[in-house]
């Protein structure tokens, strides 16, 4: 005798009718959205619901729900009808995390899809992406003004400083930030109007009035660089990122003598997760050239496992991509893209240009200001002008063998992108990425450019 199949309770069709078109989905659908949300409620009701809302948007956040991404569709909508819905709906949330998903970022269709207008007179001088949700703080003279995950403007709100030169969310509403003419990290509540919750300094007394050059995070740890008002030392702090007690001091210099290269506090710090190491750099300009250091640090045991010592077209900046196992710098004199696998970090040269090094003339100059960041598996340099490089690794079947030697060199391609007619010779200041967004700071603008792929849903 066959008996009929009954169907488990999660898979049970429900039917909804919404603004006169019939949906069906199933149970365990609905109830992803949480016990708070409208359609969790649907889930209970044995008939057809009737829900006189827009079937069409409405039909965008079941799709959201089921596969936690944005349907190709959306772009037909406006995103405050999207984020309207979500609200009624109770499932803002999923919406949210579908417009921040770094898996939708498509790095060969970036297009500008919006300007941050800022308030005052004063251009960006450091800007962070929100941990979640594909917000940004931005610092612009002594104000920081936050912009929400639909790039709403939230607040601005004045501090202390003169003029913010690092700033960094380290956790949802709290920034870290310093400046290079004002003692002290100061901490920083935006959700309460920018109360500073504490302020931070170099461990020693005698100089608690050193000013901050760079700041840096891993999942445990903050990283503040400082450097002593007198300009003849210079150390990195590393703190418990919960408590915010100091847990040990690393990289500390005095400078002796006529030893300039010692003097050079480290103005960018990037946390490598694959290696538990943190990457430090710092660069000088003298007379004679631009000279600096870059260094990795095991944080825990205090020791310096690398350093790469900087003389012949040294750094105009310099990143660290986890994804690809390596360092990337561009350099001040040629303007180039080099990178240095991160296996290879012992040898004595272990730079690898990616572009026409050796045709340039090591006194031009091209890369002064150029700025470089690693985002995915792909690099962006906003080298010799208004434009962006985008360096990406080609993969072959030699690069995916794990025994591969690594002093076989790797292949990139390039894809320039980014110079716009209305942006003038104005050049990229700074770069950074959140989600599935790059912001992008140009040279006396006072906004931030907001750059998406058109391919991938909706653009805000």
């Amino acid at each position: 005798m066959n008996f009929p199949t009954i169907p488990h309770e999660s898979n049970v069709v429900v039917s909804i009718n919404v603004g006169g078109r019939i949906f069906q989905t199933t149970k365990q659908t609905l109830t992803l959205a949480g016990t708070d949300s409208l359609l969790s409620q649907l889930v209970v009701t044995e008939s057809t619901r009737f829900v006189d809302r827009d079937p069409d948007l409405f039909s965008v956040l079941l799709y959201i729900l089921r596969t936690g991404n944005l349907p190709a569709r959306s772009r037909a909508f406006d995103v405050r009808d999207l984020i309207d819905e979500s609200r009624y709906y109770g499932i803002e949330s999923f919406l949210i995390d579908s417009l921040s998903n770094s898996s939708q970022f498509e790095p060969f269709d970036l297009r500008r899809s919006r300007i941050l207008q800022l308030n005052g007179r004063d251009s960006p001088s450091s800007f962070s992406p929100t941990l979640i949700g594909g917000g940004l703080h931005v610092a612009h003279g002594n104000k920081i003004t936050s912009f929400d995950w639909s790039l709403r403007q939230k607040s601005t709100v004045l501090t202390n400083f003169s003029a913010v030169d690092s700033l960094l969310e380290i956790s949802p509403g709290v920034l870290a930030a310093g400046a290079t003419d004002f003692p002290g990290l100061q901490i920083i509540d935006i959700e309460n109007g920018g109360f500073v919750r504490t302020t931070l300094n170099w461990e020693k007394v005698a100089r608690s009035s050193s000013t901050v050059q760079a700041i840096g995070s891993s999942p445990e740890f903050l990283f503040a660089s400082f450097e002593s008002s007198r300009r003849n030392s210079n150390s990195i702090m590393v703190y418990d990122l919960s408590s915010l007690l100091p847990v040990s001091e690393i990289d500390h210099c005095e400078i002796y003598g006529a030893d300039i290269d010692s003097a050079i506090p480290s103005t960018k710090l990037r946390w490598i997760q694959s290696c538990n190491l943190l990457m430090v750099s710092g660069s000088h300009t003298s007379p004679s050239g631009v000279n600096g250091h870059i260094r990795f640090w095991d944080v825990r045991s205090r020791n310096m496992v690398w350093e790469i010592k900087e003389t012949q077209d040294c750094f105009s900046d310099v990143t660290v991509s986890d994804n690809l196992s390596a360092v990337f710098k561009v350099g001040v004199t040629s303007g180039e893209v080099s990178y240095a696998d991160l296996r290879s970090l012992g040898t004595k040269d272990p730079w690898v240009c990616l572009g026409e090094e050796k045709k340039r003339s090591l006194n031009e100059r091209r890369g002064v200001g150029c700025k470089i960041e690693s985002y995915g598996n792909h690099v962006f340099c906003s080298s010799k002008g208004s434009g962006i490089e985008l360096w990406s690794e080609v993969i072959t079947g030699l690069l995916g063998n794990a025994s591969r030697d690594v002093s076989e060199e790797r292949v990139f391609r390039k894809n320039s992108f980014g110079k716009l007619a209305d942006s003038g010779e104005n050049k990229i200041t700074g770069l950074a990425f959140g989600g599935n967004r790059m912001f992008v700071t140009r040279k006396d603008q006072q906004s931030v450019e907001v750059w998406q792929s058109p391919s991938r849903g909706i653009s805000i």
